[in-house]
């Protein structure tokens, strides 16, 4: 598989600006900004009900901020559906993993690039030459991101019939599969033993360095986000309260009162 192009301007590759989002009478994210460039390994942290899946959300397109705006590699998202932000060059996994489970873990991987097809309704209806050869390169590619993520064997298997670890790491494949040139990882560890963990740090490690992608990574283990993540953005209540290196966010007094209710702990 062709790994994903980097950015080499010095241009970020997601910048959000003043961005809050209101439900009602709650404002779930308020004036949050961000600002990753190429190449970078980032964490989002903050306790349960913080607002970390929204701030996801809205750069993911699924919702549209109340104010501010988000730009993926310069261009703006406002309006945009979520499968036109994937096209910009973002692409994310879920907290509750969101598998086609009545499709087979081939086509999971293959579904994953029809924004990117290169032919319409018609040629898919005649199966002329350009169908078949989108098509055939399409396959070819899923297969060897198969191979890449050692899950060849599972090709015809059903995601359901798959260990809770596997379909972890197929939601990623399919994730990479549409070329992303910043990946958003939420939650990744939730749900997986110790052992698995590890083998998830080692995983998004070797992503990072293989594919040559951004990574911002939402997650509840403190241990997977400070041995990976470079920078490291704290939100409760969906405001910013911190951000910095994992040794500057692990004693700041602002986190420490956040997760444990007293800075005196």
């Amino acid at each position: 598989m062709a790994q994903t192009q980097v950015n080499t301007e010095t241009s970020p590759v997601l910048e959000v600006r003043n961005m809050t989002q209101q439900f009602g009478g709650l404002r779930a994210v308020s004036d949050f900004n961000v600002k990753l460039m190429p190449g970078e390994l980032t964490g989002l942290i903050g306790p349960n009900g913080a607002g970390k899946t929204t701030v996801f959300n809205l750069v993911s397109g699924f919702y549209q901020p109340t104010e501010g705006q988000i730009f993926v590699n310069g261009k703006p998202t406002a309006g945009l559906k979520p499968h036109k932000v994937t096209a910009l060059g973002i692409a994310r996994t879920f907290q509750n993993i969101r598998l086609w489970n009545d499709m087979t873990v081939l086509d999971n991987i293959r579904v994953a690039q029809h924004y990117r097809l290169g032919y319409g309704v018609l040629h898919s209806v005649i199966r002329n030459k350009r169908y078949k050869q989108r098509e055939a390169e399409i396959a070819a590619e899923a297969e060897e991101l198969l191979e890449i993520f050692d899950l060849k064997r599972f090709a015809d298997e059903f995601p359901k019939n798959l260990p809770y670890g596997t379909q972890r790491k197929l939601e990623i494949a399919r994730a990479l599969s549409s070329h992303p040139q910043l990946l958003l990882l939420d939650e990744p560890a939730a749900g997986l033993n110790s052992a698995d963990v590890k083998d998830l740090i080692r995983l998004v490690r070797w992503i990072h360095e293989t594919f040559k992608v951004s990574i911002w990574m939402i997650e509840h283990h403190m241990d997977v986000v400070m041995e990976l993540c470079n920078q490291i953005k704290v939100i409760d209540f969906g405001e910013t309260i911190a951000e910095g290196t994992p040794d500057e966010i692990r004693n700041h007094p602002a986190v420490i009162t956040a997760y444990l209710g007293d800075d005196n702990i």
